[in-house]
């Protein structure tokens, strides 16, 4: 199935708002936000398919004017059935200056023999706030799916004034790898990682109060760096889907009380 999802936030009396929208099944889009003063849109992006199939082909295009504010959510896990040729994900966002964007979606869950392959391009005006995170897990592990998946390739690419900064390309082939030696998994079977990226924070307060919050979370490895630009990169190891995505929140209030 070839789908499309365009979203594009403008702004009305320093409100955000859903200036337009398109969608192609299997998607859908709901304006979940509570509090119409706020300056913050919530949006939830649905699906009526119960995953990612064989043959799946999703663009998905974000567009937020200057001084807007969003926050995208998922609606549940994103499961990736089994697959003979793969499917593909391109997304590209585009953030105009000013305009800040939150996504954590719900964490991936590859099936056995699912081949999928996703690309993320973010473009960041000046000004711009960002913070997007990602989890991978091994699959269904109370089935025993533990790395039974084909393949899972993910490329995010984030632009500042159309100079490419930060890049990660995580793939994930289990057949012939052993995704548990040392510097790839090393043991464990989750992982999470966040980009938050803004003007004139103070890095060092913010690596230490991330350190502090992991520091007390258990059974996890995890690493917290400087951005290339004024922000922070942050990966997590573990072993519980549920865990990881509540870090991610929790590290997002983190980086909401220094905004």
């Amino acid at each position: 199935m070839i789908a499309a999802l365009h979203i594009h936030v403008g702004l009305r009396d320093e409100i955000s708002y859903l200036k337009k929208c398109y969608f192609s099944p299997p998607f859908k889009l709901a304006d979940i936000t509570e509090n119409r003063r706020q300056k913050w849109l919530h949006l939830m992006q649905m699906s009526s398919s119960p995953g990612i199939l064989d043959g799946d082909q999703f663009e998905i295009k974000i567009e937020l004017d200057q001084n807007c504010h969003l926050q995208l959510h998922t609606q549940s896990y994103q499961r990736l059935f089994s697959m003979k040729s793969g499917a593909k994900q391109h997304m590209e966002v585009f953030l105009d200056k000013g305009a800040s964007l939150i996504y954590l979606p719900h964490p991936g869950v590859p099936q056995e023999n699912s081949n999928f392959t996703s690309r993320s391009k973010i473009h960041l005006a000046e000004n711009c706030e960002l913070i997007w995170g990602e989890i991978i897990t091994c699959g269904r592990k109370l089935n025993g799916e533990v790395f039974k998946f084909s393949k899972y390739h993910a490329i995010t690419e984030v632009y500042t004034n159309k100079r490419l900064k930060i890049k990660e390309n995580i793939c994930l082939v289990p057949v012939g790898n052993d995704l548990a030696a040392i510097g790839m998994l090393e043991g464990f079977t989750h992982q999470a990682s966040l980009i938050f990226l803004k003007n004139g924070i103070d890095k060092n307060s913010l690596i230490d109060k991330v350190k502090d919050y992991l520091s007390s979370e258990p059974d996890i490895l995890f690493g917290v760096t400087p951005a290339p630009e004024s922000g922070l990169l942050v990966r997590i190891l573990g072993n519980k889907s549920e865990q990881l995505m509540n870090a991610l929140k929790k590290i997002t209030k983190i980086f909401k009380e220094d905004i």
